[in-house]
């Protein structure tokens, strides 16, 4: 049995707690007493431990004692506690989802002899492991990823809600969004190139783009064509724009009556209780993985489709199953043997090794997540010399 413990005791945080409590000792670190208790009532064999992360010092005592960590801090501490984490000489899957790039930590962690497998979520996550499998097989030409998370239930006046902090949220509809088009990275505002799009078993959504691709640009250079867009209900978007375009988001102070106010942190404290997912409200994960390429001079057009709901016996959001759930594998498939290269992996060089795409496959699978293929013979285009 491995000693493990994961760095954040939010919903996501809980749900890998719980699942790897199964089979490993689990200790959770949070800086939230009232998230430690929840966790602790859900399940006596789990340790708690109070911790404030920023704390350099603390947090290398925290995981000295430990086989493996599993960061799931909030993204503007990641890669900071990532870093110290690797300097320590700790194994950890991370799903902090900084806007750094890990890569550059790679050498540190190769030096450390440190397997540090990073953005190991949904997405990015499992549409990286996908990729990385089928980049193997075939000569691409491109990837799309489409994914969302929303409510079962549409509340006027935005139709969302997260398992996450709106920070977060308002974080992914502000950063840049980058793509690549004809081998070419292309810069965009995030929320940009609003599409309507038909989901299987959800209708309509609207898709946007944001910044999703992150590791794949510099892994997977070749592919000449790559984009990730967010899907949301439609309308959404418009209303959150119109927030951003105001100054709603802004960093930068104010004067209100005399006291001194950041807008993003009003927004925040005003759309926590708009966006906040409730513990046992219902929503779903919706995503389609597209990569199109040749298999022994055959075009194909390969699809993933992922719808996933909330899960009642369990009382877990299914965007902390679908994310988690795929760390969690991560930590299992390094703890079992079958990836122990040292350094820096995002998901796509995890994936690309075929026991390791078929072990998160089947692990998912385990948990009643299933990634559902379909595959598409396209004719050829002909070439005139």
């Amino acid at each position: 049995m491995s000693k493990i413990i994961v760095l954040g005791a939010g919903m996501v945080g809980s749900a890998m707690a719980l699942d790897l409590a199964k089979k490993h000792s689990v200790t959770v670190a949070d800086l939230s007493d009232k998230n430690l208790t929840k966790l602790k009532n859900k399940n006596a064999a789990i340790e708690t431990l109070p911790l404030n992360a920023k704390d350099k010092a603390l947090l290398i005592a925290a995981i000295s004692p430990f086989d493996l960590v599993l960061c799931a801090v909030p993204g503007f501490m990641g890669f900071t506690t990532l870093k110290t984490i690797i300097e320590a000489g700790k194994n950890v899957v991370d799903i902090s989802f900084f806007p750094e790039n890990a890569l550059e930590l790679n050498e540190l962690a190769r030096q450390k002899g440190v397997t540090a497998i990073v953005d190991c979520g949904v997405a990015p996550g499992m549409d990286n492991i996908i990729l990385g499998y089928y980049n193997e097989k075939m000569k691409l030409s491109d990837f799309e990823c489409l994914v969302g998370g929303l409510p079962q239930l549409k509340k006027w006046p935005f139709n969302y809600k997260a398992p996450f902090s709106p920070v977060d949220v308002i974080e992914e509809y502000t950063r840049p969004a980058r793509y690549v088009e004809n081998s070419h990275v292309i810069v965009k505002p995030a929320m940009s190139d609003i599409e309507h799009v038909e989901i299987k078993g959800v209708g309509t959504l609207e898709s946007f783009n944001s910044d999703g691709l992150r590791s794949i640009i510099h892994t997977m250079p070749h592919i000449p064509n790559m984009k990730e867009k967010t899907l949301r209900y439609p309308g959404h978007i418009e209303k959150v724009i119109a927030l951003r375009d105001a100054g709603f988001f802004s960093k930068e102070p104010i004067q209100l009556n005399g006291v001194e106010i950041i807008p993003l942190d009003f927004t925040s404290k005003i759309l926590f209780n708009e966006w906040k997912l409730g513990e046992t409200e219902e929503e779903l994960t919706v995503m389609r993985v597209t990569i199109v390429g040749t298999e022994n001079g055959t075009k194909k057009k390969i699809t993933y489709h992922l719808h996933d709901v909330y899960d009642t016996a369990t009382q877990t959001s299914s965007m902390a199953r679908t994310t988690g759930y795929t760390a969690t594998a991560a930590v299992n498939l390094f703890l079992d043997g079958h990836f122990t290269d040292k350094g820096v992996f995002p998901p796509e060089l995890v994936g690309k090794k075929e026991a390791c795409f078929n072990y998160f496959i089947n692990y998912l699978k385990e948990r009643n997540i299933h990634y559902k293929k379909e595959e598409v013979l396209l004719r050829q285009e002909s070439t005139v010399n």
